[in-house]
């Protein structure tokens, strides 16, 4: 790639920052996101580990092969060598002196029993696919999550020309992927669909082997159809066909992989009957329409659906931030039984500080549509720091005290 090629990411300050520190660091997103393009930025040699001719060393001897790189050294697809980690936990033990090692991988498991001799020694960092705010490279203006975070909603902005409902479907259908977002949209859904089956076939044998990618790629088409959603775990196994012990398998296995995300429910004692379950997403948003095999035109007349697809595109975009925020904080949701009252995303901050965020494919909420944000914002008093509704209209509005309707645009504006 050449220089002026390359986009910024998020992560790169933040690399840069803990690199200058630390050891070492591990780099882990799904397969296919820039980890190591973005990571070779920051040593002298790079190990292909998933690469027979450059793995065999470390196969052999680890320790030995560690001591000929010349660092720092980024050890790529660790995975594929799990004792690549023992061997730098032995050279960090012996020379603790900062920028030494970058490991990146696109599987995170412990299969197999492994202990994780990193702790204390291998800081991770998570990293997403391409984010707007990298494509549009508006990675210095403020974060999103932390002008919220300090409730300085007044400073959320929009481009001269916001983006319109369909312009977000097709930002989702576009692809986190930097080799997919680049390409033409027939070749896109190719690629997005050969990316599903050699996830579920060659990484598989890095996880677990004897599982079946037939069933297992039913059970994700399942997850797909519900992403963005609080389904119980048998409308899933009954919808792939397979039982109850077969699917927790299938869904473990899933967020190895870095396909599948599951935000837990947050709870509080001041709050009543609140549901445990967690919400979970397909991590990245174009692999929805491409394990259902449909297209825009579909998902704008399916209601359920284009609302399931805004909403993982919003969670794709806060994912990508949360990492690199100053204000540090957990993502989870919020439902009461029945759905009396339901938070689509809750940033928890320190001292049990909550942003509540409304996801809504519509172009003018009105107030009624901020009326759980109301009821949790009375309900925490002082702990309620902001609540915004994300919308797809091109305005910013209060819609109640602590409370404001904001373009979707707004996260990268």
């Amino acid at each position: 790639m050449a220089p002026d090629a390359y986009i910024p990411r998020l992560v790169d300050p933040l690399i840069e920052e803990m690199f200058r520190t630390l050891p070492a660091i591990m780099l882990v997103g799904p397969r296919a996101t820039g980890k190591t393009t973005t990571a070779a930025r920051h040593v002298e040699t790079v190990v292909r580990l998933d690469r027979e001719q450059e793995n065999a060393p470390f196969l052999a001897d680890p320790d030995a092969a560690l001591r000929r790189l010349r660092e720092p050294a980024l050890l790529d697809e660790w995975q594929v060598v799990p004792e690549v980690l023992g061997a730098v936990k032995r050279a960090v033990d012996a020379g603790h002196r900062p920028g030494r090692f970058i490991l990146t991988g696109s599987v995170w498991s412990d299969f197999g029993g492994r202990t994780w001799p990193g702790t204390g020694r291998v800081v991770r960092l998570d990293m997403t696919g391409l984010a707007v705010k990298e494509i549009e490279r508006t990675t210095g203006r403020p974060s999103f999550v932390d002008l919220l975070a300090e409730g300085r909603t007044e400073e959320l902005a929009t481009p001269a020309r916001p983006p319109d409902l369909v312009d977000y479907v097709t930002m989702a259908f576009r692809s986190g992927y930097p080799e997919a977002h680049r390409m033409p949209d027939p070749v896109r859904t190719r690629w997005l669909e050969s990316y599903v089956e050699q996830t579920l076939t060659r990484d598989i044998e890095t996880l677990d082997g004897r599982r079946d990618p037939a069933r297992l790629r039913a059970y994700l088409e399942a997850l797909a159809l519900n992403t963005a959603g609080v389904v119980t775990d048998r409308t899933l196994y009954e919808s792939a066909a397979v039982n109850a012990r077969t699917a927790e398998a299938y869904e473990r296995l899933l967020r190895d992989l870095l396909l599948v995300d599951k935000i837990p429910a947050w709870f509080s004692n001041r709050l009543k009957r609140l549901v445990r379950g967690a919400k979970r997403y397909v991590v990245e948003p174009a692999l929805v329409p491409a394990l259902l095999r449909t297209g825009p035109e579909a998902v704008l007349r399916d209601p359920d659906l284009l609302g399931r697809l805004v909403d993982t595109f919003v969670a794709q975009q806060l994912r990508a931030e949360t990492p690199v925020s100053a204000s540090r904080p957990r993502m989870y949701h919020l439902r009461q039984d029945q759905g009396r009252h339901e938070v689509d995303i809750v940033l928890e901050l320190g001292m049990g500080r909550v942003v509540g965020i409304e996801v809504k494919a519509k172009a003018a909420p009105r107030a009624d549509d901020a009326k759980h944000l109301k009821w949790l914002r009375d309900e925490l008093g002082d702990r309620f720091v902001a609540g915004v509704v994300l919308h797809t209209g091109p305005a910013v509005y209060d819609l109640g005290e602590r409370i404001v309707a904001a373009p979707i645009c707004a996260i990268w504006s």
